[in-house]
């Protein structure tokens, strides 16, 4: 199977269901977004060793390729039948959320991202996570896009922040606190 076709050399490529839409394109943004998101999450996922944090990043690839599918295709032409993400993959989230929280000091002020590398990355995949939850929310005021993946990207980047936070409590690594002037 050749990699390249040529069909996008004009700037225009096909949604699931052969709609042919600018590269441009908010649906385009939107997936292209839940793809970069991917990519990061997978280099937060090569920073741990074997165990449960690895395992769930490895699970939540796993979903953000599914919510990519349901961005990609076009809901008025595509027929295929795609994976579904449902509230109990966000349950899931929110019990790591919970599980991690428990340990973790209380927050008390706003924090800086940073402090080693692993941190950094989890905020990194933080902020495009919500850029991508934005671009999907856009695409949603102009295409039917189903709430859940608005619900999974938000809590998605509730779980990267608070895993953010355990990856420097977890490293003995101090959080930075903002301390505003004056």
């Amino acid at each position: 199977m050749k990699i390249y076709t040529k069909k996008g050399d004009k700037g225009t490529t096909s949604l699931i269901g052969g709609t042919r839409v600018s590269k441009a394109h908010i649906r385009i943004e939107a997936y292209g977004t839940v793809d970069e998101l991917n990519s990061w999450i997978g280099l937060v996922a090569d920073t741990f060793k074997a165990g449960k944090e690895k395992k769930l990043l490895r699970k939540i690839q796993e979903e953000l390729f599914v919510i990519g599918s349901h961005l990609a295709a076009d809901p008025a032409k595509s027929k295929m039948k795609l994976p579904d993400i449902s509230i109990e993959d966000v349950a899931m989230l929110e019990q790591e959320i919970d599980r991690m929280n428990d340990k973790l000091p209380a927050l008390t002020s706003f924090i800086l991202p940073g402090g080693n590398a692993r941190v950094s990355y989890c905020h990194i995949a933080r902020c495009v996570c919500r850029r991508a939850e934005r671009k999907t929310v856009l695409l949603s005021t102009k295409s039917k896009v189903e709430l859940i993946i608005i619900t999974y990207l938000n809590r998605l980047s509730d779980y990267l922040f608070v895993l953010a936070r355990y990856a420097a409590y977890q490293s003995g690594t101090e959080e930075i606190k903002w301390l505003p002037r004056g």
